[in-house]
């Protein structure tokens, strides 16, 4: 399965990731490898028969991959409203 998300920035990206791992993690998940951490263009979670992808906006547009994978079931989230 793959997720293919967005942030706003670097930062955002970053604790995108951050937060991922983090919840996956305490599910007695670990990443099989993270790439582009650092940079925070576009990082890549790898669990294995689960990958997330992260993405600025431009890269994503870039890159495209719901693209190269049309053919895939989609799945649209929306997220849940949260108290302030």
């Amino acid at each position: 399965m793959f997720v293919i998300a967005s942030g706003t920035s670097n930062r955002h990206v970053q604790s995108l990731a951050d937060e991922v791992d983090f919840r996956l993690r305490d599910e007695g998940r670990r990443p099989l490898r993270i790439e582009g951490r650092k940079e925070a263009e576009w990082v890549l979670l790898d669990f294995g028969d689960l990958v997330v992808h992260l993405f600025q906006p431009a890269t994503r547009e870039y890159f495209s991959l719901e693209r190269l994978w049309g053919d895939a079931p989609r799945v649209e989230w929306e997220p849940a409203e949260t108290e302030a």
